[in-house]
């Protein structure tokens, strides 16, 4: 039986994340019947995270188990005939047998965009969030610089999955403003579910004025949800980057550039 990894990237405006979920349209199932359809028998699709509603990546692992002979190198054609437009397939190889798309996994970055401009965009509607008030970006950096580093998150999640610790790693947190987008970029061990987008509206509270970028650490210590920032809507968040090392597969996913 081969274990296959595949590099995919998707736009998450018309599903209802990536976990199959009964009578909703998701990215998992929508992978798994595409996958069926070319090997030729139904199998498990297994992701690297479980993106929300609305949710994008630029790169995105999954992996799954086949007794086919379709050469690695020919799945991606084979297998976007048969999914919509929002989904690509961009490679697919053999990995060994115990690789898992998820626990294998040792850091993500994920990218959240605003677009900070007085004037709404069409072209970014559902790709990035709209905010019209300036924000300072080096604000929203002195904020963002109290995530790093190893803490209890619990302040900025909501309740959905459970977990065993809500401690996590922050490895790295970057502002950048570009024109009128501004980027903010977190890479971590794992993230809890809407971690990221509470820490984004976290920095941007920050840049508000309604806390001050060095109470973020008391926040964290509190635990208090409440006293965090608010969860940032789902369109502008992008899984943009992996890494993989499980002692014998090392590989990186990133954004696929034609």
């Amino acid at each position: 039986m081969r274990n296959i990894a595949l590099f995919l990237s998707y736009l998450g405006t018309g599903y209802h994340g990536w976990q199959s979920q009964k009578n909703l349209t998701t990215v998992q199932e929508t992978l798994e019947k595409a996958v069926a359809m070319v090997v030729g028998h139904s199998t498990h699709v297994t992701g690297c995270g479980r993106t929300d509603a609305g949710v994008h990546a630029r790169c995105y692992v999954a992996n799954f188990k086949t007794d086919s002979t379709i050469p690695a190198e020919r799945l991606p054609y084979a297998l976007n005939t048969h999914l919509p437009c929002d989904i690509v397939v961009t490679r697919a190889f053999d990995v060994h047998e115990r690789f898992n798309a998820i626990g294998s996994c040792a850091r993500k970055e994920y990218t959240y965009l605003i677009y900070n401009s007085r004037l709404k965009d069409p072209f970014y509607v559902n790709r990035a969030w709209f905010y019209p008030r300036h924000l300072d970006e080096g604000i929203m950096q002195a904020a963002a610089n109290e995530f790093v580093g190893t803490h209890d998150f619990a302040a900025v999640r909501s309740v959905g999955t459970d977990v065993k610790s809500t401690v996590r790693t922050v490895y790295d947190y970057q502002v950048a403003r570009r024109g009128d987008m501004i980027e903010l970029k977190v890479c971590a061990n794992g993230f809890l579910y809407n971690m990221a987008r509470a820490m984004a509206g976290t920095v941007v509270y920050a840049a508000e004025g309604k806390i001050r970028p060095e109470d973020i650490g008391v926040i964290l210590e509190s635990g208090n949800r409440t006293a965090a920032g608010p969860t940032v809507p789902p369109g502008g968040l992008y899984m943009s980057h992996l890494w993989y090392d499980d002692g014998i597969e090392l590989f990186e996913c990133v954004p696929h550039t034609p």
